[in-house]
């Protein structure tokens, strides 16, 4: 392991992991020698892989966190980098790695803190994400993770904060009318509430009452939708799990028994996530953002799916639902949401804000 006697840091959460201080480079040292590995590369044709961790819950889990990064310490080789980026984020550089290497480093490092909420971005040279860490100023060398510290970014957040206030108070004012006679028609059609409430997990896994109109019947088992997303999460690509055809893909349960007649026509017309206006009013959803997860769907995820659900708060529409919605598999779902985190703007959200009308009024990929 490198090592550092130069540009050492200082950080509350080292306190307490003293040892770890001498073999975690700062930032600017991370940098430094991700640039010197990189020209190595270049010059033997070396293989080079990087792994970037960043932990959901710094505070409740600093000591797991801490326990994380000395397991991670002691099954690294000693020409492996390891560095502190962030508050809650870690780089390690594999020099002489594969890509196969990488994963199968991977899977052990699973076993070091299997209940440690992380979200992992992976890279093997030669990669755009090398020449964005190495170019990166010392303040800035973790430009693949959203920099919640920054100053326009925390005043982005507040305006959109605003947009979420306005749009939903709007939307809750204009669209009462439809609501209650939605929530009338469920009542009279199926027994059970109108409104269906179910635990999501928002932004760095953090569960919340997630709300939507009751679209199937009451007290249902999922265990055909846990059975589901299991498969398409897995990337199976069988008859049960692309349920269109071959040229014209559907990623979701087309005929699903549970759903009454009334649900049918709501989820077809999206009537039926109305509910969430009250999710964003409250502050756990926004208008524009990646879909809240459930937690089984969340059990499932590869290391790097969880990036979806660490970096953005949840939303009622986004990329995907504008750009793929039902016909695209899951890996590109969530590519869709990375995509969208790492070029968020305020002009963004109100470009998909229109863009989602007219997919709801056309009922784009809506089943």
């Amino acid at each position: 392991m490198y090592h550092s006697t130069k540009e050492m840091w200082d950080s509350p959460q080292l306190e307490g992991a003293p040892s770890l201080q001498a073999k975690l480079l700062s930032k600017s040292c991370f940098v430094q020698q991700l640039r010197r590995e990189k020209r190595r590369a270049d010059r033997f044709k070396a293989p080079l892989s990087i792994v970037l961790f960043r932990f959901a819950n710094i505070n409740s889990d600093e000591v797991r966190i801490w326990k994380f990064v000395e397991s991670l310490s002691d099954i690294s080789r000693q020409t492996d980098i390891l560095g502190y980026l962030d508050e809650g984020a870690f780089g390690l550089l594999l020099p002489d790695t594969t890509k196969p290497g990488m994963h199968a480093f991977l899977k052990r490092t699973e076993k070091a803190c299997p209940q440690c909420p992380m979200s992992i971005v992976t890279a093997t040279y030669p990669d755009q994400l090398f020449d964005r860490i190495s170019a990166a100023d010392a303040d800035d060398c973790f430009p693949i993770f959203l920099d919640h510290s920054s100053e326009s970014l925390r005043c982005g957040y507040i305006l959109k904060r605003g947009l979420d206030i306005i749009g939903s108070i709007a939307g809750i004012l204009l669209l009462s009318p439809l609501m209650l006679i939605t929530a009338l028609a469920i009542r009279l059609t199926s027994p059970g509430p109108a409104i269906f409430k179910q635990v999501r997990l928002g932004i760095r896994g953090t569960p919340f009452s997630f709300y939507k109109f009751r679209s199937m019947y009451w007290n249902t088992d999922d265990q055909i939708h846990r059975q589901y997303v299991s498969k398409l999460i897995q990337g199976d690509d069988r008859e049960e799990v692309n349920q269109g055809e071959k040229d014209k893909p559907l990623y979701k349960i087309r005929h699903d028994p549970r759903v009454t007649r009334i649900g049918r026509i709501i989820r077809k017309t999206s009537i039926d996530e109305l509910p969430q206006l009250f999710n964003v009013l409250i502050g756990d959803m926004s208008l524009v953002g990646p879909r809240p997860p459930l937690p089984y769907e969340v059990e499932k995820y590869q290391p790097w799916h969880l990036r979806r659900t660490t970096e953005m708060k949840p939303g009622i529409t986004g990329l995907w639902q504008v750009e793929g919605r039902s016909r695209t598999s899951f890996d590109d779902m969530v590519r869709l949401d990375l995509q969208y985190i790492q070029n968020w703007s305020l002009m963004l959200d109100v470009k998909i804000l229109i863009k989602t009308v007219k997919v709801v009024l056309r009922s784009t990929g809506a089943f």
